[in-house]
């Protein structure tokens, strides 16, 4: 996913939600100051199953089936499920707004971890990045990738995982922990949910894959058009 295909994507999420760009951007450059450039050759999915695990009530008696997988990407507080449950993680993708001393926990230990700059976050960034182990951190952005901030598209803590595995060359994604439905969640998080699944119908028939996790949900997805040019 280069920036040019995700564009467009990104302009339809700014202005379906009323963001400024130039926040994202802002958030970009605060979370550049503490990057280094990361060896993805660490977390190379080639020919690998990737559990894409999120954050939903419902994964505490579904965590198991991470057990099948090569790979686990956990999103947000997944990755807490996950390691109670004895499982290890090899990546995990959050903005700081839930777990942050998990994610610091987890740099310090050499797991890797995908954080995650926008414009509403900008004090979690200053406060929990500096304290990361740099190393084996990964800068993200939804703006346009600078430096050592990168961006593989993607929207919410999950669906960023997703995209990820898909840019190191998974094999298979495979979704635990999903509810796009959760009754739980406020009516924004309600909103992030639906890009959530739209951005997953995209990704699947980029892929040439289908998503369990959109089973029985495709008729009502909006879909994202996948005529995006790319180098």
């Amino acid at each position: 996913m280069n920036f040019e295909r995700w564009n467009p994507i990104y302009e339809s999420i700014l202005g379906d939600f009323g963001y400024p760009r130039d926040g994202d951007e802002r958030a970009r450059d605060v979370i550049s100051e503490y990057a280094e450039p990361f060896d993805f050759e660490r977390l190379d999915c080639a020919g690998d199953a990737v559990a894409v695990v999120g954050a939903a009530p419902s994964l505490s008696s579904s965590v198991d089936r991470v057990a099948d997988a090569d790979r686990v990407f956990a999103a947000s507080t997944a990755a807490d499920v996950v390691r109670d449950a004895g499982y290890e993680v090899d990546l995990l993708v959050t903005d700081l707004d839930k777990n942050p001393e998990t994610a610091l926990e987890l740099t310090r230990e050499g797991v890797p971890v995908a954080a995650h700059a926008h414009g509403d976050n900008v004090p979690l960034v200053r406060e929990w990045v500096p304290r990361f182990e740099a190393t084996h951190m990964i800068a993200t952005t939804q703006a346009e990738p600078v430096d050592a901030v990168y961006n593989f598209g993607g929207f919410t803590d999950g669906d960023r995982a997703a995209f990820l595995a898909d840019a190191l060359s998974a094999a298979e994604l495979r979704f635990v922990g999903w509810d796009f439905d959760d009754p739980t969640v406020d009516a924004a998080k309600a909103k992030k949910l639906r890009w959530a699944e739209r951005l997953l119908h995209y990704l699947e028939r980029r892929r040439g894959e289908r998503f369990s996790v959109l089973d029985g949900r495709r008729d009502g997805i909006d879909p994202i058009p996948l005529d995006r040019p790319e180098s």
